[in-house]
């Protein structure tokens, strides 16, 4: 059985209830790395070349529209073993949205992003994690199943490398869904974010995994992580 139809197979059983994808209820020692808002180079590649260096594996949630202005860079993260997620066709909040417009938006982010891939999308993560309950229902009926976190590196924050490898140790254990960004969205994603904090994404990366090792622990991406595991679902709404 391929790990798409086996992933299928485990959403089947779970998401008849209401609720996101908040952790993986696995005995797997591994946490589910995600990257928020990219692809933008170079500092994606600079996290794919620390997740090579340890053999890891993560989920990139991406906007389809630097999906298409970048498809040699999201097929680089898919020849790597990565898996491809949606976090909008923009970064606006979905709060501004009609269930229509969000269902309409996410159906076209989504097969924007799989025609740059070549890859099925099945997941994504509402920008800002602002989700309502309306939003959440016109997500799924646009077939994906949203995902939101456990846990944070505060890689958004202008905080320090200690800071942010602190944040995300505080709730290591098996199953964890750990937010990142390897981009910023900006005035091009729709959005005003200020500042982006300067600091290098691959070498956090690199912190990062280094301090899950010494826990016992190794990254990897949602689709891997639900091979041997369950998506543990809980009421998201911001």
């Amino acid at each position: 059985m391929s790990v798409g139809a086996a992933v299928h197979g485990v959403l089947r059983r779970h998401v008849r209830a209401m609720g996101s994808v908040v952790g993986v209820d696995t005995d797997q020692p591994v946490v589910v790395l995600t990257y928020d808002d990219g692809p933008e180079p170079p500092q994606t590649e600079r996290v794919l070349d620390a997740l090579a260096e340890r053999g890891a594996h993560a989920t990139f949630f991406m906007l389809s529209a630097r999906a298409r202005r970048l498809p040699w860079l999201v097929r680089a993260v898919i020849a790597e073993g990565h898996e491809v997620a949606l976090h909008g066709i923009d970064h606006r909040p979905l709060s501004g949205l009609t269930p229509e417009e969000i269902t309409r938006r996410t159906l076209d982010g989504k097969a924007q992003l799989e025609d740059v891939a070549g890859a099925p999308v099945r997941w994504m993560r509402p920008p800002y994690g602002r989700q309502s309950p309306r939003a959440y229902h016109a997500i799924r009926r646009a077939g994906v199943m949203p995902v939101l976190w456990g846990g944070t590196s505060l890689d958004s924050a202008d905080t320090t490398s200690d800071g942010r490898v602190a944040s995300a140790m505080r709730n290591a254990r098996p199953g964890l869904i750990l937010l990142g960004h390897d981009g910023r969205a900006g005035a091009e994603d729709g959005v005003d974010d200020g500042d982006i904090p300067a600091f290098d994404r691959g070498a956090l990366t690199a912190r990062l995994l280094a301090g899950f090792a010494e826990r016992g622990l190794s990254g990897t991406s949602l689709e891997r992580a639900l091979e041997r595991g369950r998506p543990r679902l809980g009421a998201w709404f911001a």
